[in-house]
Parts: C-alpha cells; structure tokens; sequence
C-alpha cells in the first residue's frame, strides 16, 4: 500500500508518497512559504499559497506512481487560524501559531472568563498568543467587516483536508491546541465562544476522533493534483501529533523533542496530563490519547541569526561551537527572537549576557545560541517529572536533530537517552503511517496505532547518544546561570 504524507510547517509544505510493504519513501516533493512579519508581532501568512504549494508538490511526481496513492494524511502546523466566509474564500490572511499580536485579546478573554485559573478549568491551558482563540477575537476587534462574513474557522490541517475532500470537520490533537476546546471532556467550550462572540459556537464543526477519516479525495482534488478520487484522508492532525507518530512516541515514557524553527517537547499519555503554568499544555494526541506538550517559539532560530551573523555554514558554525566549554565561559543566550511562549513572554527580546573581556569569544556565543535552545526545554523535563511522569528515552527530530552536538547537548541536559529516527521527515512519515491506520480500519483490518509505528519507525542506531556523567553535572550549573539571567530579565518583556 502507498500512502501520502502531507507536512505543512511554517516555512514549507512537504509530501512524502510512502510504501508501506517495501517501508520507505519512494518519492517527496518540497515548496517554500514566505511569512509575513510586522513589528507589532504579527505572523501571518495567506491562505493561497497553501494550495499553490501542494501544486508544486504534487506536480513533481510521476502521474502513475500518484494513482497508486491508496490513503492520504495531513499534518500542519498547529493554533493558525483559517477564517473563510459562506464560498469557501479567505476573508484575511492566516494569523501563525507564532503570532504575538493578541496578547491584549488572550488578557480580555481571561479576565471574562473569571481569571486564569478559570481558564485552565476550562480548556487544560491557559490563554496565549500562540492559541488561535484570540486570534478570532483580534479579527472580530480589528477587522469587523470580514469577522460578520466568517462561516467557517478552519486550522491549517483542517483547511488542507478541506481542499483534498470538500468537508468541514475537525480533529481532536488539532482541536486541543486551539484554547476552544477542552480535550479531556472532548467537547467544544460554549463559554470560552460565548466570551468571544455569541455566533462563534454554532459556527465550529464536528470533531472526529483520530482513527476516522475526515472524508475522501472529491473529483476536483483529484483532477487539480492527480490523485485518485474517493481515495480516503484521515482525521490528520497537528504537526506535534504527526511527529508524535513519526518518531513513534505512542506510548507511555517516551518523548519527542524537535528542534525546528520552534521547538517542542512532547511525550504520550493515556490521561489527561497538563501544567499550564510550568508551560506544559494540555493536549489531545492523534491517536486517541493525550499529548502533553510544551513549545518554545524560538529554537533554531537563535543558531540560524548567529550563524548569518557570522557568515559561517551550518558544519562550521557547530564546529565553532565545539571549541567552547560547556557554559560557555559564562556568556548566557536569551533566544527571544521572535517574542516567547514559554516562558509567556510575548514582548521578548533576545540577548545576549554574561559577556567580559575574558569570554567575549566567536566561539562561546555560537555555542551559547545551541545551549539556549535545548535550556528553553529544560523546564519541561523538570516539569514533566514533578507531576509523575517518568521519561525513559527522547526521540529528537527537527533539523536541529541532525547536529551530533545539540544531539549531545541534548543527552547531557535532559539526562536522558537521545534517540534519532531514521526518518527525518517526521510529521510527513507520521500523517502517512495514520492514514495507514485509517485505510486498514476502513478495509475491516484495524491495528493498533503502536504495532503500526513498531513497524514503520526505525532508530538510526549510530546517532544514538548517551548522558555524561560529568557534563551532565556542568549543564546543571550552566542551565543555573540561564535561568539566573532569564528571571532577571523577564519583568523587561511583559
């Protein structure tokens, strides 16, 4: 059986068509996105590019090997919001998960719902620029005219399942991470829409859960992309669920650390499992559990700015990085680039501390840049911990995955096993091992979610690494320093 993978980030969309009986990919495709960036905070994208992108993808495979699709799956980044009106056309741009212009929006919501704590009750979480609850507020408050027209509230996952099947229907991983619904009840939140505007409830669609299909391929998307019509598309989901998938982190213990553009923290659980206020989200997984998480908005981003800054290439970057100690002499990266989520820091700025005569070096700001990334997830772990749950092995993903040093530093700070996958196509590999789950369901086969991932996610067993006593012992110190610097610091971006 052949299936596609489709994996929409925030800087491309990917497909991958796998074969399930050989178990590897046997074509991918890539298109590159632009974000639109403005001073206030504002993420953005447009709707459109969405589809022209899957053009590019699908147009670069052979059309017969594209007929041998059986089942196709959906992966996307998560919390963007998709607002169309009656026809199906965009009324504005798509607000990104790492869009911090509604903190004002996420402060009305909170203090209309009683407080924070009533927030949490509420939904597991609280309420953050990232979610895309405030984003419809921010387009009721700010563009009145589109929010009158607005009919269907669409996250970037369930717009694609939209153009490949013509139906509105959400996800239960996709649905947790909008701050409307409350995925241990598995329920919409009437008085979060309620708070936002007294139409929005009606207007929200059914949520499915993770094992269904979300519709089949309709005669339009298959003759714009060459697909077979009535080909099923899974339920899809979230592209911290896919990747959930795709490293295989199905089950109790394990957890999935990617090391993108943001960078995430997650791991599976069979309850509902949160801590808002230690940054840990309370998530739906797309399997049918729950997926605690916690996602920092600034990861590569601090070792890519570094890296332009010093003109070097990825190799050599992480090269110089080597030529540091651990702590980096004392020189601390703050990698608020692009505002923050955890911790919520929506006016954050980076910085760059600790810097004397005696370390001001090349060498300990780029290892300081890849240190700050892996500290920002750091408090997860120790959260994760505090409320019980115990870690047996991270399985790290992302491009930032592919470096031998952050794979290290990586071992020695969370003091845990660093597994890489052989697929680094995580979120792809994911939606197309569901929709393998959901086309053997449909054919009166069904297997569970973790049999299927025993079988389709391997371990690059040579990229395996271990803590190190002694470095665990220095990141302890150096992950002190960092939390110094950013206590200090943080009242400057509230």
């Amino acid at each position: 059986m052949t299936a596609a993978g489709i994996d929409m980030g925030t800087q491309s969309v990917k497909v991958v068509l796998y074969d399930s009986v050989q178990k590897k990919v046997i074509a991918q495709a890539q298109s590159p996105f632009e974000v639109i960036a403005e001073s206030n905070g504002a993420r953005e994208q447009k709707a459109a590019w969405y589809a022209e992108g899957l053009d590019a993808c699908f147009s670069a495979f052979d059309p017969a090997l594209k007929k041998t699709v059986e089942a196709v799956g959906v992966s996307a980044h998560q919390h963007g919001f998709v607002p169309l009106d009656a026809s199906g056309a965009a009324l504005y741009n798509v607000k990104l998960w790492n869009d911090t212009s509604t903190a004002e929006e996420c402060g009305i919501i909170t203090e209309k719902a009683g407080g924070a704590e009533a927030v949490i009750g509420e939904i597991n979480n609280l309420m953050l620029p990232g979610f895309t609850a405030p984003k419809i507020l921010w387009l009721k408050r700010h563009k009145p005219d589109a929010f009158s027209r607005l009919r269907y509230i669409m996250l970037p996952h369930d717009y694609l399942n939209y153009l490949l099947t013509g139906e509105y229907k959400a996800e239960e991983g996709d649905a947790s991470g909008t701050a409307l619904y409350n995925g241990a009840r598995r329920k919409w939140s009437k008085k979060i829409c309620d708070i936002i505007d007294e139409k929005l409830y009606g207007l929200l669609p059914p949520v499915i859960s993770a094992d269904e299909k979300n519709g089949v391929v309709s005669e339009a998307a298959a003759a714009r992309w060459g697909l077979r019509a009535g080909t099923p598309v899974s339920s899809g989901g979230g592209d911290n669920m896919m990747a959930a998938i795709g490293t295989g982190t199905v089950e109790d213990g394990f957890l999935t650390m990617s090391l993108g553009t943001s960078g995430t923290l997650f791991g599976y659980s069979d309850k509902p499992f949160s801590a808002p206020r230690d940054g840990i989200s309370g998530f739906n997984s797309s399997t049918g559990g729950y997926l605690p998480l916690l996602c920092t908005m600034n990861c590569t981003v601090a070792s890519e700015e570094t890296r332009s800054l010093f003109g070097l290439g990825v190799k050599e970057f992480d090269a110089e990085a080597e030529k540091a100690p651990i702590g980096c002499g004392g020189v601390v990266f703050l990698p608020f680039f692009n505002g923050e989520r955890t911790p919520n820091l929506p006016n954050g700025r980076a910085g760059i501390n600790g810097i004397s005569a005696a370390n001001c070096a090349r060498s300990n700001i780029a290892r300081a840049a890849l240190e700050s990334a892996v500290f920002g997830m750091r408090c997860g772990i120790d959260a994760f911990r505090a409320l019980g749950f115990a870690p047996r092995e991270i399985r790290i993903t992302g491009g930032g995955g592919k470096s031998p040093i952050w794979r290290q530093m990586a071992a020695d700070v969370m003091n845990l096993p660093v597994k890489r996958p052989e697929n680094d196509e995580s979120g792809a590999l994911g939606a197309a091992i569901q929709a393998l789950w959901c086309l053997l369901k449909i054919k009166g086969e069904p297997v569970s979610i973790a049999k299927l991932c025993s079988e389709h996610v391997s371990i690059r067993t040579d990229e395996c690494a271990l803590p190190n006593t002694a470095s665990v012992k220095a990141y302890e110190k150096a992950y002190g320093e960092y939390k110094k610097y950013l206590e200090a610091l943080s009242p400057l971006f509230k």
